[in-house]
């Protein structure tokens, strides 16, 4: 059964309701112990990410009641959840707060991000920004938009520039070498670069043409799935830096997203291709 726009506005509200009673509420007043490291320094989880995350799954359980959620706080404690992704009728990807360091730091750039996969094909995608109080939408083969005081504002893309004008977001410190130092160098060539330490922001940004790249090399799929639906339906092209399609199953081997399949060539040459000229 095809995922349709008013399911995709359910899941909308949902998420909106999620924002002002479990997140908003915490920003900027967490004590010490309502905030914990996991694997690192920057990778946190606060009790907002853990409360915004059992409420969305009771919520798109009562919606949905045969989907299966797979939550990033969720799949944390149990790995083995991700199994269930490639063969799913329906699962829900959840990233309760994207962007977890920015909120325990007080900075307002954290978003929710969520994506619907049937058998291992994303059908729908939401990027919700608490602060802004909106949402970045995806139903695939129904476009993407935003809707802000009632209206549907469409998402496109940027157009296609040079390499010397472009201006994106990459993330390379997951990049393992030679490769971190070739695009760390090689990123010198672009216009501008830059990183929000959030992908839900960054996925906004460029599906609304406001940012021309992104290049991320960790693939957790509910850090992806929502943006990569979003950035498609805008009009854009990604594929894994290989070349081979964006896949949510699969966690390694990064992403380019850009304007068109040319630019993504051109951009793919550019990090990795490109000598790096020395003076």
């Amino acid at each position: 059964m095809p995922f349709s726009t008013h399911d995709a506005e359910a899941v909308d509200q949902l998420l909106r309701d999620v924002a002002r009673l479990e997140i908003m509420p915490r920003f900027r007043n967490l004590a010490a112990h309502e905030v914990r490291q996991k694997s690192s320094a920057m990778d946190l989880v606060t009790d907002a990410d853990e409360a915004a995350e059992r409420m969305i799954s009771r919520g798109l359980r009562r919606i949905f009641p045969q989907a299966v959620m797979i939550g990033e706080e969720a799949t944390e404690s149990d790995p083995s959840l991700l199994n269930r992704l490639a063969d799913a009728e329906l699962a829900f990807l959840i990233d309760p707060v994207d962007g977890t360091k920015n909120f325990a730091s007080g900075l307002p750039l954290f978003g929710v991000m969520v994506a619907a996969v049937m058998r291992g094909n994303i059908v729908a995608g939401w990027i919700h920004d608490p602060v802004g109080d909106d949402t970045a939408t995806a139903v695939r083969g129904e476009g993407a938009w935003i809707r802000r005081s009632g209206k549907r504002v469409d998402l496109r893309v940027a157009a296609p520039v040079p390499v010397r004008d472009m201006s994106g977001c990459a993330s390379w410190n997951h990049m393992q070498e030679p490769m971190r130092s070739t695009v760390a160098a090689n990123l010198t060539g672009f216009g501008a670069v830059a990183s929000y330490r959030c992908a839900a922001h960054e996925y906004r940004m460029a599906a609304a043409g406001h940012y021309h790249f992104l290049v991320h090399s960790k693939l957790m799929p509910w850090d992806h799935a929502a943006g990569w639906l979003l950035h498609r339906e805008a009009g854009g092209y990604s594929a894994r830096f290989d070349g081979s399609p964006y896949d949510p199953t699969r966690h390694t081997g990064g992403i380019i997203c850009a304007p068109d399949a040319d630019s993504w060539r051109t951009i793919q040459e550019a990090l990795f291709w490109r000598p790096v000229v020395a003076g």
